[in-house]
């Protein structure tokens, strides 16, 4: 069948490698060995979920809607997502034959018009329809882990930041995206602790407030973090919270 013989003609590069280690895509394969192509139909775009642009999970998927599970239309855009995504495959004049013989046999089943080039016009259009919604999709995202990892990295400088206090829900709104080039400083809120004086007595307990950790509080009081930890060894430093009271060593 055509699924055998154009398989051999696939590339075999990394990238290939790599895109058929995917589980999904394992379980295709193994559901299309065993004769369950409606099984490894939904495997492959299981794949494809996972990894979008994975240009060999579009190629299983043509070759099953080409030969096994026959749907012209299907078969189409998959052929040509694999050319896209691939554009160093070693079988593009085979892949774009069977393009033309599934653009002629949808013409004759779905679009019985005296005038076949039409049809086919019209199938060419609506594939370019389908390339230019995927392309949107794939770029929206993109956009959207730009601001994910904008996000965490947000999180993640504020909770190493030393005396920074972290916004309440109440606290306004820093307007900053991924895209804008002046970072906005997020004000130190903690109160700040005078030094002791020569006639004062050095205090053995420190309360601690919003947005403090182990080490802001060694700083801030001159003591190492290594005594800190050992005068309260009960207290995980991760796990500090507003109201809490250590031992100063």
């Amino acid at each position: 069948m055509f699924f055998s013989v154009v398989s051999g003609c696939m590339p075999s590069d990394q990238s290939q490698e790599d895109e058929e280690k995917e589980p999904h895509f394992v379980l295709g394969n193994n559901r299309f060995n065993a004769m369950d192509y409606p099984g490894a139909v939904e495997a492959f775009q299981q794949s494809l979920e996972v990894n979008p642009r994975s240009a060999q999970a579009h190629y299983r998927l043509a070759q099953l809607f080409d030969s096994k599970e026959p749907d012209p239309a299907a078969a189409i855009y998959h052929y040509q997502e694999y050319l896209r995504l691939d554009p160093k495959a070693q079988n593009p004049d085979i892949i774009q034959q069977r393009i033309n013989t599934c653009k002629q046999q949808l013409a004759a089943d779905v679009l019985p018009l005296p005038s076949a080039p039409a049809t086919v016009k019209q199938i060419d259009d609506l594939t370019a329809k389908n390339r230019q919604l995927q392309q949107q999709v794939d770029d929206m995202t993109d956009k959207l882990k730009k601001w994910n990892d904008y996000y965490n990295n947000q999180i993640a400088t504020v909770r190493n930041t030393p005396n920074t206090q972290v916004m309440r829900n109440d606290s306004p709104v820093v307007n900053q995206g991924p895209d804008d080039s002046t970072p906005q400083q997020v004000p130190d809120t903690t109160p700040v602790v005078p030094p002791p004086s020569r006639n004062q007595s050095k205090p053995h307990t420190h309360v601690v407030t919003a947005g403090e950790t182990m080490a802001s509080i060694a700083r801030k009081l001159g003591v190492s973090l290594t005594a800190l930890e050992s005068a309260n060894p009960s207290v995980s430093p991760k796990k500090l919270h507003p109201g809490q009271t250590l031992n100063l060593p």
